[in-house]
């Protein structure tokens, strides 16, 4: 495994991360197509005893029972001081008042329970989910800095954003001398690259290590696009990014096994190693319910793509609506 800095942080993490999104409960209300406890820790296991050293999750994902998860696993089988826990918050996690949300009064309750079900003192990168608009970003980041400054997390990081919105909290907090974001994790893949006009420019411009989610499109890299899985049927979420485009993308999925077949590799490997081309991406999301998945995306790291072949994914690529940002 290749290690490097998150951005311009000294901090040291693996070149995959490994997002935790479909570690859970199915009958929580908030995925069916997650994966249980037994089979979840089989597949952190596999990603320590291969180097991966950064584990992704979140408040929301089943409600907490995938920090549960992560936290049993990582407490059994790793050593605390050499791997990267990010976990976000923002998503109401209760049909109740102060349930969510950046306010001061939430994120300091949504971290405490997180850092209780990971069973953990802090973690290494605490992410704002979304843009809250109803709370001033003042109180947003004086309460992160407070965070930071209270033990409770390393790091900050932030999440599916406007590029002008990141930009004001970055400098709401230079202002006062608050801790700023060293991360975002943005929605960024072959099929949606909306990303590439503002934010990914700001990032690499500042040093801000960007970890994308859905690097493989929920799956739809990695196979034939007539090809279906269990949570391709059943994701409204990846449907909601997805279906709108589905015929101009297409096209880029077939280029995708195109360039695969080439260079006799598999399709995730050329998805990936499209990103880790971008000099801002530091370590894309990869939200492995197999091993399989995890084993096929490795050899990403070294696979160096020919700027032809980048091209040539990249030609024809169209406009999309914006998703993730709002």
């Amino acid at each position: 495994m290749d290690y490097v800095k998150f951005g311009n942080t000294g901090m040291d993490v693996s070149k995959i991360c490994l997002g935790t999104m479909g570690f859970g409960d199915p009958n929580s209300g908030f995925h069916e197509w997650v994966i249980e406890e037994e089979e979840s820790t089989e597949v952190i296991k596999k990603a320590l005893d291969v180097g991966i050293n950064f584990f992704d999750t979140a408040n929301i994902y089943s409600y907490g029972a995938s920090e549960t998860i992560l936290g049993n696993a990582l407490k059994k089988h790793a050593n605390r001081d050499e791997i990267v826990v990010a976990t976000k918050a923002y998503m109401k996690m209760k049909d109740a008042p102060n349930s969510g949300g950046l306010s001061r009064k939430a994120l300091f309750y949504q971290l405490d329970q997180s850092l209780e079900r990971l069973q953990m003192d802090y973690v290494d990168l605490f992410i704002i989910h979304r843009w809250d608009y109803e709370t001033p970003i003042e109180e947003t980041m004086e309460a992160l800095h407070d965070i930071v400054k209270a033990g409770k997390a390393r790091y900050i990081g932030a999440s599916a954003m406007y590029a002008w919105q990141f930009a004001k909290a970055q400098q709401v907090a230079e202002k006062n001398g608050w801790t700023k974001f060293v991360s975002m994790q943005n929605h960024l893949n072959l099929l949606y690259r909306e990303e590439e006009r503002e934010m990914l420019p700001l990032c690499e411009d500042q040093g801000v290590a960007v970890t994308p989610y859905s690097p493989l499109a929920s799956g739809r890299l990695t196979r034939d696009w007539e090809a279906t899985t269990e949570r391709y049927l059943n994701d409204q979420t990846a449907k909601s990014k997805y279906d709108k485009t589905a015929e101009q993308d297409k096209i880029i999925v077939q280029r995708v096994a195109e360039i695969a077949e080439k260079y006799n590799v598999k399709r995730a490997q050329v998805a990936l190693a499209w990103l880790l081309q971008k000099e801002a991406v530091v370590s894309p999301i990869i939200g492995a319910t197999k091993i399989s998945h995890l084993l096929d995306a490795l050899p990403a790291i070294d696979l160096q793509l020919d700027p032809a072949d980048i091209s040539y994914l990249e030609r024809a690529y169209l406009p999309h609506e914006v998703v993730g940002a709002i």
